[in-house]
């Protein structure tokens, strides 16, 4: 598994409640900072969430300080898919996205995923330091990604199956 091949990592959960109040939950770019471990602060630079807005988001990990990226949304189609590109669009440093699926009796499966690459990351100056040990590097991020994601869904089920 190396960077240049874009590996991924996709979580799931099926959310007892109905796929608007997950969209909206989901679209609110604010919520995963409150249970990704990584994830500090976003906030919207051109109002959204809409197709090409913008967003930044502040992010801290023990191995590499604090640092900011500008978001792209690349993908906003009410009440389903919702994507964003980190960085340039047309080359970013990483995709993000949640799959919203109705569930028969008004639930919702949700999935998160992402994919990394194809431009370079802060991942990549390990991987350059450390070009031997890329596989390690590459898969231990992912394990990262995953756990933050999970944590995220989790705390969008629990928001979205305790509103009103």
């Amino acid at each position: 598994m190396r960077y240049a091949d874009g590996p991924t990592a996709e979580v799931e959960v099926e959310v007892d409640a109905p796929v608007e109040r997950v969209w909206a939950l989901v679209t609110d770019i604010e919520l995963p900072a409150r249970f990704s471990s990584e994830l500090q602060s976003a906030r919207w630079l051109d109002g959204g969430p809409a197709l090409a807005a913008r967003f930044v988001g502040q992010s801290r990990h023990p191995a590499a300080g604090t640092w900011e990226t500008t978001c792209v949304v690349t993908e906003c189609s009410a009440p389903r898919s919702f994507a964003w590109a980190v960085g340039d669009p047309d080359h970013p440093s990483a995709q993000w996205r949640f799959d919203l699926d109705p569930l028969a009796g008004g639930g919702t499966r949700l999935r998160q995923w992402m994919r990394m690459g194809p431009a370079p990351s802060g991942l990549t100056p390990a991987i350059e330091a450390m070009p031997d040990k890329e596989e390690r590097i590459v898969a231990r991020r992912l394990d990262e990604h995953r756990a933050n994601m999970a944590a995220t869904l989790a705390g969008i089920k629990d928001l979205a199956e305790s509103a009103p």
